[in-house]
């Protein structure tokens, strides 16, 4: 067995899958598809088991440098596996990125009127504190005052 081959069989042994993760690069279609399946979760499993799934930072709605957040059309938080602090507000209408844009505000609009779509703000990656341009796809769950979110950080000005 060539030396090469021991240091990537003993490389991959010894990292986590979280370190794994860290480094890919979710994609918006990936975002997309996992706000219809939370979406799914919540219609076929009901809003205290999605909001279970949701909040598990190693659980099926985290993947890569994402994940997705479960809030009402009123601004409540009500999971968000990365910022779980964010479910103790009465809303989160208030705050805003670097920038002075209410993300949160614009979450909503989209929920309320057409359902789904894209919403371009500033945003820390997961594990880190400075924001980083990012663009996030919002759904309603069909049939209820509930939508959800997951986006991708990007490069290059997004204003």
């Amino acid at each position: 067995m060539s030396l090469i081959r021991v240091i990537a069989i003993l490389g991959i042994l010894f990292l986590s899958p979280s370190a794994l993760r860290a480094d890919e690069t979710a994609t918006k279609e990936e975002c997309v598809v996992k706000c219809y399946e939370a979406a799914a979760t919540v219609t076929s499993q009901g809003q205290d088991e999605a909001v279970r799934l949701l909040n598990d930072p190693n659980g099926p709605f985290v993947w890569k440098d994402s994940y997705v957040f479960l809030m009402d059309i009123n601004g409540k938080m009500l999971a968000h596996p990365m910022q779980p602090e964010l479910t103790k507000y009465d809303h989160v209408l208030l705050l805003t990125d670097p920038t002075g844009k209410a993300l949160f505000v614009h979450f909503v609009n989209i929920a309320r009127t057409s359902g789904s779509g894209w919403v371009d703000y500033m945003w820390p990656k997961p594990g880190k504190t400075t924001p980083t341009k990012k663009t996030t796809f919002i759904y309603r769950v069909p049939d209820t005052n509930l939508f959800v979110g997951a986006g991708v950080y990007v490069a290059g000005m997004i204003y």
